[in-house]
C-alpha cells in the first residue's frame, strides 16, 4: 500500500527525520514516514524541531537556537504542543519543552485526537504502513534489551506468598493511586486496525496516561482527565474482558499504560513478528496445577500470545501446556481459570527495570549505538546532576554494556567524567578527614 503525496520542496522535513533518527528510539527513512510529517508538522516547523536538542527546552533556549523573540518561539512551541507534538510542563517562566517520542509519543496523541485537526483515517493508513509493515522502525524500537514498555502482572493472580516481595512500581494499583494526574484517551491501536477494517470489538477508550504526560494531554485537549476511583474502574473491566496491561518501563513517574489486545496492539504484535523476544516479560510466570484442571481450554482461549496448547497426558486426559519462549507473564490465564488450575509465581531473577525515564534513554541509547548522540549533541546542556546521573548509570553498567558505551564514546567523554568523579570524590574525603 502506499499514497501518491509528493514530498515538499527543501529539506525541512529529511532534517527532521535524521533530527528523529538520532534518537534511541530512532525513525528510519520511509516514503510513509515523509508523509506522516508532512501532516504533523508544517514546513517551517519541521525545520525548527530539526535543529531543537534532543534534550527539552524552554522557550528563551529555543529562541537562542532560531534567532527570534522569546515571544514568537514560545507561540512556535505553544502550538506544537496544542498539536500533541511536543510535552509542556509548567506554566512559570522556566517552563520546559520536550519533543515527543514517535512511538508512546506523537503517533499515538495524532490518533486521541477527536477534534478534527488531522486526518485520522489517513494517518492510520500511514502508520499501518510504516509499523505493520515495514520492519525497520518496529525491529528498532522493540528489539533491544531496554525496550520502552513493558507487562504488568493482573495482581489478582500475586499468591499471598509473593506479596511482600512484590514491588510498587510493579502494581497498576500503585501507579494509580500515586500518580499526581490521570487521563483517558482513545486506543491508538485499536484506532488505527478500525479504519484498516481490523479492529476488534474491545472498547478503545481505555489508555491511561499519568503523571506530567496527563497534565499536558488534558490542558490540550488530547485526552479526558479523570479521577483515581475512575482508573481503578477501568482497570477493572478491561481486566474482565481479557486484555493485558503493558506501560511505561521505568519505576517512577510512570507515564503511560494501556490496555491491550492480542489482535490490535502494536507491542504484542511487535512481540509475535519479532518471534517472542523476551525483553518485555513481567517478573512472574505461570505454572500449571493439573489436580485442579477440568480440561476446559479456557485459558488457550485468553491467551494473546498463543502461547498454551492442549496436551494429551497419559490418563488420557487433555491439560494446558505454557510455552515459556512465547509467555511474558501477564496472568491473564491464571485471572480466567476459575479452578485455580493456573498460578502465577515469581521468576528468581528478576529482570532490571529503569530508575526513570532518564536511565531508560541512556540504557537504550547503548543498546542501539546512540549513545554518542545524546552525550554529543551540539546543543545538550548538561547540568552538574545530569552529568552525575548519566555517569551514575554507566558505572552500574554489566561489563558488555560498559564496553560498547566505551566504543561509542570513543572513551574520551567516559575518561574525561571518570576523572572528575575520582577527583571530587577526593576532594570529599580530604573534607571529611
Amino acid at each position: 500500500m502506499g499514497h501518491k503525496g509528493k514530498l515538499k520542496k527543501g529539506n525541512s522535513y529529511l532534517n527532521l527525520q535524521q533530527r528523529l533518527d538520532k534518537a534511541p528510539q530512532g525513525a528510519p527513512s520511509s516514503k510513509a514516514l515523509f508523509e506522516i510529517l508532512q501532516i504533523l508538522f508544517t514546513e517551517e516547523e519541521a525545520e525548527l524541531v530539526s535543529v531543537l536538542p534532543i534534550n527539552f527546552v524552554t522557550a528563551k533556549k529555543a529562541a537562542k537556537i532560531w534567532k527570534k523573540t522569546t515571544e514568537e518561539a514560545e507561540k512556535i512551541l505553544d502550538t506544537l504542543a496544542g498539536k500533541g507534538l511536543f510535552f509542556d510542563g509548567c506554566e512559570d517562566e522556566n517552563r520546559k519543552y520536550f519533543l515527543a517520542p514517535t512511538m508512546a509519543g506523537f503517533f499515538e496523541f495524532s490518533l486521541m485526537r477527536t477534534d478534527g485537526k488531522f486526518d485520522r483515517k489517513v494517518l492510520s493508513e500511514l502508520y499501518y504502513q510504516y509499523l505493520n509493515e515495514e520492519d525497520d522502525f518496529i525491529f528498532g524500537i522493540f528489539d533491544t534489551d531496554t525496550p520502552i514498555d513493558r507487562v504488568f502482572v493482573q495482581e489478582k493472580t500475586i499468591q499471598p506468598k509473593d506479596y511482600s516481595e512484590v514491588l510498587d512500581y510493579e502494581r497498576v494499583s500503585h501507579i494509580i493511586d500515586s500518580a499526581s494526574c490521570i487521563t483517558v484517551g482513545d486506543c491508538y491501536c485499536r484506532h488505527k486496525m478500525e479504519h484498516m477494517g481490523k479492529a476488534c470489538d474491545q472498547p478503545q477508550e481505555v489508555c491511561l496516561t499519568f503523571n506530567s504526560a496527563a497534565k499536558s494531554l488534558s490542558k490540550h485537549g488530547i485526552a479526558r482527565e479523570i479521577t483515581k476511583e475512575e482508573a481503578h474502574k477501568i482497570i477493572e473491566r478491561v481486566i474482565k474482558l481479557g486484555l493485558v496491561q503493558i506501560g511505561d518501563n521505568v519505576q517512577n513517574e510512570v507515564n503511560w499504560i494501556c490496555n491491550c489486545c492480542g489482535c490490535c496492539c502494536e507491542a504484542i504484535v511487535a512481540y509475535k513478528r519479532l518471534g517472542y523476544s523476551p525483553n518485555i516479560y513481567s517478573n512472574f510466570k505461570p505454572q500449571t496445577v493439573t489436580d485442579n484442571c477440568n480440561s476446559c481450554g479456557i485459558c488457550v482461549n485468553k491467551c494473546p500470545l498463543d502461547a498454551i496448547t492442549m496436551v494429551a497426558h497419559e490418563s488420557g486426559k487433555e491439560f494446558p501446556e505454557i510455552n515459556y519462549d512465547r509467555c511474558f507473564g501477564c496472568g491473564v490465564c491464571a485471572r480466567n481459570c476459575k479452578k485455580e488450575a493456573i498460578i502465577m509465581n515469581r521468576h528468581d531473577n528478576l529482570h532490571h527495570t529503569p530508575v526513570d525515564g532518564f536511565e531508560r534513554i541512556v540504557r537504550m541509547a547503548i543498546d542501539v549505538g546512540k549513545l554518542q548522540n545524546l552525550v554529543f549533541d551540539n546543543q545538550y546542556l548538561w547540568t552538574h546532576k545530569m552529568l552525575q546521573r548519566f555517569l551514575g548509570i554507566l558505572l552500574s553498567l554489566g561489563p558488555i554494556r560498559k564496553k560498547m558505551a566505551d566504543e561509542q564514546l570513543k572513551s574520551k567523554f567516559l575518561v574525561f567524567a571518570r576523572k572528575l568523579k575520582d577527583k571530587r570524590e577526593k576532594k570529599v574525603m580530604k573534607i571529611k578527614a
